[in-house]
């Protein structure tokens, strides 16, 4: 399954690989011949790049799912304007699925955007200086924060969601085009089930339990 967010990108590519690649072995155009190998590698990489497939949520009250696939960079304390909290960021490389995932059920209190830097995504500063739309989720007494967060190659941030929408666990929230970084932020009182280094799949993994 493909991502309707890259649809008309992949249409795209195969126009341009079509037409460089007809131009050049009907009229043995060395340089159409290298532009068609050119789009044909880019077709390829835009059919792997927007791969989406389909997830099955794993069952289970109070679980919080990954909201992305990717590499857990971080995971520690935060404080916010709402107190104490917990985070885990996620690390997208471009060879990831982008597609975000909705990590609890409940009601989407704010989603706002914020204009920001474009540094690389696994960097710690990136958090806070990058262009960003922070999603909150309220979960019966919990709320949830996810952040999706540009990077040094993502310049395309996609949010589905807005405020007063009713979302279900796994749902897809949005979509970031290239490598990025999504966070997501729990209350204090959350069990962690993730660590550093682990590598996590939007939809499936358990990032935590809410003991509320």
């Amino acid at each position: 399954m493909l991502a309707p967010e890259g649809k008309s990108i992949i249409a795209g590519a195969v126009v341009a690989t079509t037409a460089f690649g007809l131009g050049g072995w009907a009229g043995e155009i060395l340089v159409l011949k290298l532009l068609a190998v050119i789009c044909l590698l880019f077709l390829v990489f835009c059919l792997i790049f927007f791969r989406d497939p389909d997830r099955i949520t794993p069952p289970g009250e109070n679980l919080i799912l990954s909201p992305a696939d990717g590499k857990v960079v971080f995971v520690g304390d935060e404080t916010g304007s709402e107190g104490e909290a917990k985070q885990v960021s996620i690390f997208l490389s471009i060879f990831n699925v982008h597609a975000n995932r909705v990590p609890v059920s409940g009601v989407v209190k704010k989603a706002s955007y914020s204009k920001g830097k474009f540094l690389a995504a696994f960097k710690e500063e990136a958090s806070k200086a990058n262009e960003q739309t922070e999603i909150h989720i309220a979960s019966g007494e919990s709320l949830i924060k996810v952040k999706q967060i540009a990077g040094i190659v993502a310049r395309r941030i996609i949010c589905y969601l807005k405020e007063g929408d009713e979302v279900l666990r796994g749902d897809r929230l949005g979509y970031i085009r290239f490598g990025s970084r999504t966070e997501i932020v729990v209350p204090s009182d959350t069990r962690i089930r993730v660590s550093v280094g682990e590598k996590v799949t939007g939809g499936q993994t358990i990032i935590g339990e809410l003991l509320g």
